[in-house]
């Protein structure tokens, strides 16, 4: 078995590339890679490509599937969505980890923040400097330490890195799941808060629009004969506002509001758009049930129509034994490097929610330590690109070597 000290051999190799890697990262931020900016994915995807090349696996772009989306019209398209990258290798080595992380931002083209700068020595202002290019960053050079260690015979594993998780996966949610039913577990690299602080539990979310149809009609000579759709939507958004609480942890934020026209036009269109978040898987159901009530209300109502489009796209991620294994695996892993890991649930998704229902152990803010993501002030760390990057390799050896339990070898019910 290698020794303590040929571990931390292993991971000198990390100590020198903070210069490269902030460099790099600071050429990923200035790659406008939008969610919708299929252009910009593209180019991402072709840096991407080249960099984990480099780890000497099979390499290939996956089509993502479309995404079904709602238009200001009311109309139901297919929307297509970047590519995937796969890197695979050693898969049918003892240990079997999946590693994922998404290439797009928030920021699309059109957005004002375009461009990187350093706030100070450690501190870089860039679109994805923490979320989560940062992150990308670190599962590469954690697995290029990896790569060079005696024990990488050991351990394979499956790189997923997607286009659209700040849209919710939708065309990404199938290849997320059958990737980690060839996995043992997974590590994701979403950024940890500044001071390190990782997310434990995560709450479930989904994403519905309310397709609400009148009759349009002169607002004076013959308000009588029109079916207002944006009062009737008024309607809708006041019941299902008042599902908040209804059940524990679960939540509903009415976003956006479609529709509507000129002041003396009877609107005929009304699209709600909203988000549900909730702690439980079985909440699913109950809201759904909820919420199909209110639509077939308004839909019996004479004059109009009512339609639910979308769904829940992120289960719950409960803090199971399996999973606090996982972080206690991670803790003391953290303690040989002087770095405390802590963790705290949060009301925010990512794609290790899809993961976790799939059935494997995910922890799923390995990346960088940042702040104010999805906002112009969004920050990573860059000292904690090596930090984190000698978190993840420490620990993927220590499960290789053995002296970690594999993670994904507890029982649902065995505790740490």
């Amino acid at each position: 078995m290698t020794s303590v000290s040929q571990r931390f051999a292993d991971l000198a190799y990390l100590d020198d590339r903070r210069g490269i890697m902030t460099d790099t990262l600071q050429d990923w931020c200035a790659i406008n890679s939008g969610s919708a900016n299929l252009d910009g994915l593209k180019a991402m995807h072709g840096v991407l490509r080249e960099a984990f090349a480099a780890l000497g696996g099979d390499v290939e772009t996956a089509p993502s599937d479309k995404k079904t989306v709602v238009t200001r019209a009311g109309e139901t398209i297919e929307q297509p969505l970047g590519d995937m990258l796969r890197i695979v290798k050693r898969p049918q080595a003892p240990v079997r980890v999946l590693l994922t992380g998404h290439m797009d931002t928030v920021f699309g083209v059109d957005h004002p923040f375009q461009s990187g700068k350093l706030l100070d020595e450690d501190t870089l202002n860039a679109p994805g400097a923490a979320d989560m290019k940062g992150g990308l960053l670190v599962m590469l050079n954690a697995l290029m330490t990896v790569e060079q260690s005696p024990l990488a015979e050991q351990i394979g594993y499956e790189i997923l890195i997607n286009a659209d998780e700040e849209i919710g996966s939708h065309g990404s949610a199938r290849a997320l799941t059958e990737a980690a039913k060839r996995a043992h577990f997974a590590c994701v690299y979403e950024p940890a808060l500044a001071d390190g602080t990782l997310a434990g539990a995560r709450k479930g979310s989904g994403n519905f629009s309310a397709v609400i149809r009148g009759k349009s009609a002169h607002a004076g000579r013959e308000h009588h004969l029109g079916r207002n759709a944006m009062a009737a939507a008024a309607d809708f958004i006041s019941q299902v506002d008042k599902l908040s609480g209804v059940r524990e942890g679960l939540t509903v934020n009415v976003a956006r509001v479609d529709g509507g026209g000129p002041e003396n036009v009877v609107p005929d269109l009304a699209i709600v758009r909203f988000n549900v978040r909730l702690e439980q898987p079985e909440d699913a159901a109950f809201f759904e049930a909820r919420v199909r009530d209110v639509i077939a209300e308004i839909d019996g109502r004479e004059g109009y129509g009512a339609e639910l489009a979308g769904g829940f796209t992120r289960p719950p991620k409960p803090m199971t034994p399996k999973l606090q294994a996982f972080f206690d695996a991670l803790k003391a892993t953290g303690a040989e490097l002087g770095i405390e890991i802590g963790w705290k649930p949060t009301g925010g998704c990512c794609d290790g929610n899809n993961i976790a229902a799939a059935g494997i152990p995910v922890i799923d803010t390995l990346g960088v330590r940042g702040a104010h993501i999805h906002s112009a002030r969004e920050y990573a760390k860059l000292d904690s690109l090596v930090e984190r990057s000698k978190l993840s390799a420490l620990l993927l050896l220590k499960i290789a070597a053995g002296e970690l339990p594999n993670p994904g070898m507890f029982d649902d019910g065995e505790a740490a």
